[in-house]
């Protein structure tokens, strides 16, 4: 822009785009009246959303000139002083106001900090709705590029306008003294399904203190042919059909039909076998539909998604929980997720768990998501899986609030005392204890069940 044009009266600008320029105005003067506004919208109020540079520049003269000063209001002669002075060593780019400009602009001041963060609120929109358009600007250029790849641009306008209106107020520090009080009442209140999501078990979920908490990162991990993807569906199945808990299952190796038989199987106790062959008895179809409307009633979304990346999952995400109330995820499963580029695989491992994390805690929601194990056990005489056997584990594991680790001796010595039985070893459980839990593998109903509940 020309120095004409800074050098012109205040109310001769020329707005580019949505703009607030009557609040700046007044944010500016308001910084001189009362420069402690300046901390206390600091959590709120981002000096750097005035549009224009002018009064920008106003407000870093007062933040500037109140490090030396005591007095509760700087007045506009010594922050035409601090901008001419600026202004002479070149520091400054532009033509700052005037001596008399900034007399009547001190006249504007609101000293009342809900006058000034109204103000400030303003600003701030106008801001956000200035990269909105910018933002639509970049889509639109993109969507006509020959290099336009919808899979990676699509996630990437989601990501930048998640960014636009992402609510950063959970990273204001907050005084002990203002918190303690809900600790008090959590210390007495059981949780229920509106703060847990059980798990389907009692034992984990007694241990889980009932069930999995939002923003956590569960991992759930097995050798192949194990279990985990029956012990992932199980999951979904316990929040969907029987709590009503909004539950999306992403899966990266079975298909839908492969999925929607497993939850038959399970919910209806026919063996999977006789659902693939074609050939359930009367009595089981009776069973099957008894529960059949249970299930399709169930907020349970089946997704089989063969090239899953973490902008990919997040978009989906963000829509279901505007949508459905989503509020768990499960993962079928890590290493076949497509990993953002990285110098090796731990690094993109790495960046993954992170993201997944970032995701449970920004959203609010539980995410589950199945790994795969090393050789490890294998090379044991006890077969027994340990943290330390997760692929990339160091990653994997630093990320993690919980690490459960499925084993059955069973599949390791057909002649085991232990048939029929698996174990979820709790490896790590962030805050609370570590253990382990005893089920029943029901591999032909295409579920593990509690002990007691095997009959």
């Amino acid at each position: 822009m020309s120095t004409d044009m800074w050098a012109a009266p205040i109310d001769e600008q020329q707005p580019s785009g949505p703009s607030a320029f009557e609040a700046e105005r007044i944010i500016a003067a308001s910084a001189m009246a009362r420069p402690d506004l300046i901390d206390e919208l600091a959590a709120e109020f981002d000096p750097a959303d005035i549009q224009d540079d002018r009064y920008r520049w106003v407000w870093s003269a007062v933040d500037e000139i109140r490090q030396t000063l005591s007095n509760s209001e700087i007045r506009w002669q010594a922050v035409d002083r601090q901008l001419q002075a600026w202004r002479a060593t070149g520091y400054m780019p532009i033509v700052p106001l005037a001596l008399d400009q900034l007399a009547r602009l001190y006249d504007e001041a609101q000293t009342s900090h809900s006058a000034a963060a109204y103000y400030a609120a303003q600003i701030t929109e106008a801001s956000i709705a200035r990269r909105y358009l910018a933002l639509g600007a970049d889509i639109s250029v993109r969507a006509r590029s020959a290099g336009f790849n919808p899979e990676t641009d699509i996630a990437a306008a989601q990501d930048a306008l998640d960014n636009l209106v992402r609510n950063d107020e959970a990273s204001t520090p907050s005084l002990v003294g203002d918190i303690i009080g809900g600790a008090l009442e959590r210390a007495i209140t059981k949780p229920t399904n509106e703060d847990r999501i059980p798990t389907g078990f009692a034992d984990m979920d007694a241990l889980f203190s009932g069930g999995f908490a939002p923003g956590q990162l569960v991992v759930v991990a097995a050798r192949p042919a194990i279990g985990k993807s029956t012990l992932g569906l199980g999951l979904a199945r316990a929040a969907g059909i029987k709590h009503d808990i909004p539950t999306l299952f992403e899966s990266l190796e079975m298909g839908e039909d492969e999925l929607a038989n497993s939850v038959l199987s399970a919910e209806a106790r026919i063996p999977l076998h006789h659902i693939k062959q074609g050939i359930v008895d009367d009595a089981g179809m009776a069973r099957a539909a008894r529960i059949t409307p249970k299930i399709a009633a169930a907020p349970l979304y089946l997704n089989d998604c063969s090239n899953l990346s973490l902008p990919i999952l997040r978009g989906r995400v963000r829509h279901m929980i505007r949508t459905v109330g989503l509020r768990l995820v499960i993962v079928d499963y890590l290493q076949l997720m497509q990993a953002p580029k990285a110098e090796n695989r731990q690094a993109e491992v790495s960046k993954l768990t992170r993201g997944l994390k970032l995701m449970a805690k920004e959203f609010g929601i539980t995410v589950v998501v199945l790994a795969q194990l090393n050789r490890g056990p294998e090379q044991r005489t006890d077969k027994r899986p340990q943290v330390s056997d997760l692929r990339e584990s160091g990653a994997i594991e630093q990320d993690a609030d919980m690490v459960i680790l499925l084993h059955r001796e069973d599949a390791y010595d057909k002649e085991s005392a232990r048939a029929g039985e698996a174990d979820f070893i709790v490896g790590k459980h962030r805050g609370g204890p570590t253990g382990t839990i005893t089920t029943a593998a029901q591999l032909h109903y295409a579920q593990f069940v509690d002990m007691a509940g095997v009959g």
